[in-house]
């Protein structure tokens, strides 16, 4: 009985483990956030009980590893990273919440094999990079800015669009698109680094065909 107490604490620890860094990420409006980080944690934390469980049993009757089960957890972690990464023009997203469901995975195991304070300096560590970090990332830029495009309705041009604005660092947050007539009005959200001249950036757009105005509204 005392066993299955001591199961249950660790999913349950792993689970608070792994919330505790998926708020972070889901705060931020990101792809993988509180519910797939504590999935992916429990799910980790289940596998380590499970190899350590394993290897009890057969102990003795064979010489098996008890970290192959859990190895693949760190291989396997891949393809829910590979599905937070996401491409914007010349703008790749979505690597910070990849690298965070690969710690949680690594905290997941840390729990399942009873190396609690390991999981807990880990867990303050991320939330504490991706919380901070962030922050002092974000003070190279300006405040939100909204930049509005007049342009014909030409297949690719939003893809034009998005590499002059690559070019000079400009990360692109969100795209609204609105129809008038045979020209389209198309709405960015962007941070622009303080280095940037908005003119240099502005002469650049006007350079593409078919955009008739550019204006930068703070």
């Amino acid at each position: 009985m005392a066993i299955e107490w001591e199961m249950a604490i660790r999913l349950l620890l792993a689970s608070f483990l792994g919330g505790f860094i998926g708020y972070e990420r889901e705060a931020h409006h990101k792809a993988a956030g509180l519910r797939t980080h504590i999935l992916v944690s429990i799910g980790s934390c289940l596998i380590m009980i499970l190899s350590i469980k394993i290897y009890a049993s057969v102990q003795g009757y064979t010489n098996a590893d008890p970290t192959r089960l859990a190895a693949q957890v760190v291989s396997g972690i891949g393809f829910l990273g590979a599905g937070s990464i996401m491409k914007e023009g010349s703008t790749v997203k979505g690597l910070t919440t990849a690298a965070s469901l690969w710690v949680v995975s690594g905290v997941g195991l840390a729990v399942g094999s009873g190396y609690y304070m390991g999981a807990f300096m880990t867990t303050g560590f991320v939330f504490l990079t991706l919380s901070i970090l962030s922050r002092i990332e974000k003070k190279d830029y300006h405040t939100q800015v909204e930049l509005a495009i007049t342009t014909i309705d030409t297949p690719g041009q939003i893809g034009k669009i998005a590499s002059i604005l690559g070019i000079h660092s400009i990360q692109i947050r969100n795209v609204q698109v609105i129809e008038h007539k045979e020209l389209l009005k198309i709405i960015f959200m962007v941070y622009v680094p303080r280095q940037v001249e908005r003119n240099q950036v502005t002469v650049g757009l006007l350079n593409i065909p078919g955009i008739t105005g550019v204006i930068f509204d703070t």
